[in-house]
């Protein structure tokens, strides 16, 4: 299977060399019982990094995602596709006594669990943090939740556009005077997902001291929360409620959308000189010089006279045009791109971040490629997101030792599929 490797990557010592062809993690195992998005995407970054992730799924069934199409390929969601590459499948129905020994076995061998399970379900199952915790004392438990295991909302499944709404997210996103809006990709999501993994990445370090794993929890709601930051912030301190403010920003003016003659482009100016600069590429030496705008905070002040002068110059010419005197003139800027231009934009692609693998069904499949790079150990896409139950004999031969025939009774028994 063809190896793909992100970014530049430098490495000239022989001895390190399995280390970089398998990345950081190489040799931690990770036992994944999660499903849909957040948790999924923690164990694949979890992946990417070297580790070797088990995914385990409901026979006949799998993980919901694989039926959240189209489009399609090779009978697989692009969704499930998107969050599941780097691991390995398997089959359990979980509710069968055969099925909760192997897991105890799985987990007795793993460094990582990561669950998003509702609370109390793998508890009733024998299946919870104590119970395996007993089984495998260095056992890293991380449980992925919509709301997290304490108060009052402990019991509700937890969705990401829910949540975008109950922290506060589409309030301060969307037009001036529109309707709430929620983020395009389900970011709650994603960067819990994240937070997890940092959980993760912290107890395998505190383990390394203690010689115990540890429990940890994260949620949709406190990620959400969490990532509001100045916003947040900005309430904390003054006790104001955040206006929306659509493209623009709360703290810092002129940083928003602007239109040129043809299309958009974003300018984020961070500073005086940055402004001072902009007034130069849009020949306003009015503006520059205009007592009202020599600060950040008179520009916030006065905005609403400010913006409309900016806008009226910018749809003089055309948006490249203003982005290349700006960019020449040190002001942050940037044309506003289709997610097709993005894909083909030279400074993706430069940072190897579509890389191709190859798939039991699809062939060679496109893929987001890792997005960070690291000089001596990097992460890298070594697995095609997996078929439902494509390694279940692998996995029971590999951690259980069983035979081909054990493992047809399993089957027989309806244990895996």
């Amino acid at each position: 299977m063809q190896e793909q490797q992100p970014g530049p990557t430098t490495n000239t010592d022989p001895s390190s060399a399995e280390t970089v062809a398998h990345g950081p993690l190489h040799g931690i195992r990770v036992l994944d019982l999660t499903r849909v998005l957040a948790g999924p995407y923690g164990t694949m970054t979890l992946g990417d990094l070297g580790a070797d992730v088990l995914k385990v799924e409901v026979p006949g069934r799998g993980d919901d995602t694989r039926a959240w199409g189209p489009p399609w390929d090779g009978g697989e969601s692009a969704y499930y596709l998107s969050v599941n590459r780097n691991k390995r499948s398997m089959t359990l129905d979980l509710k069968q006594p055969a099925a909760q020994e192997i897991i105890k076995e799985l987990a007795r061998q793993s460094d990582i669990l990561v669950e998003n399970f509702k609370h109390g379900t793998l508890e009733k199952l024998g299946l919870g943090y104590d119970d395996l915790s007993a089984i495998n004392p260095r056992l890293i438990w991380a449980n992925v939740s919509g709301y997290g295991p304490q108060g009052p909302w402990a019991h509700r499944p937890g969705y990401d556009f829910v949540v975008q709404g109950e922290a506060g997210v589409m309030a301060i996103t969307g037009e001036v005077d529109g309707d709430p809006m929620k983020v395009g990709v389900a970011i709650v999501d994603i960067t819990t997902g994240l937070y997890a993994v940092i959980g993760i990445l912290a107890a395998l370090h505190a383990r390394e001291t203690s010689g115990v794993g540890q429990r940890i929890d994260a949620s949709l709601l406190t990620s959400a929360v969490a990532w509001l930051g100045n916003v947040g912030q900005n309430f904390l301190t003054s006790g104001k409620p955040p206006k929306r403010y659509a493209n623009a920003h709360a703290n810092i003016v002129p940083y928003q959308v602007f239109k040129g003659s043809d299309q958009y482009l974003t300018v984020g100016v961070g500073n005086d000189r940055q402004f001072q600069s902009l007034c130069e590429v849009l020949g306003r030496d009015d503006i520059a010089s205009d007592p009202r705008f020599q600060t950040n905070p008179l520009r916030v002040e006065h905005r609403d006279v400010l913006i409309p002068a900016l806008e009226e110059t910018f749809r003089t010419r055309p948006a490249l045009e203003w982005q290349q005197g700006l960019d020449a003139a040190g002001v942050p800027s940037g044309l506003i791109n289709t997610v097709e231009q993005v894909y083909a934009n030279e400074q993706v692609l430069a940072r190897n971040m579509v890389v191709e693998v190859e798939h039991p069904t699809a062939g060679t499949i496109k893929l987001a490629g890792v997005p960070y790079a690291m000089s001596g150990t990097p992460g890298s896409v070594r697995l095609a997101p997996p078929l439902l139950g494509q390694h279940t004999d692998e996995a029971l031969k590999e951690y259980l030792g069983m035979s081909d025939a054990q493992i047809a009774q399993l089957r027989s028994d309806g244990v895996i599929a």
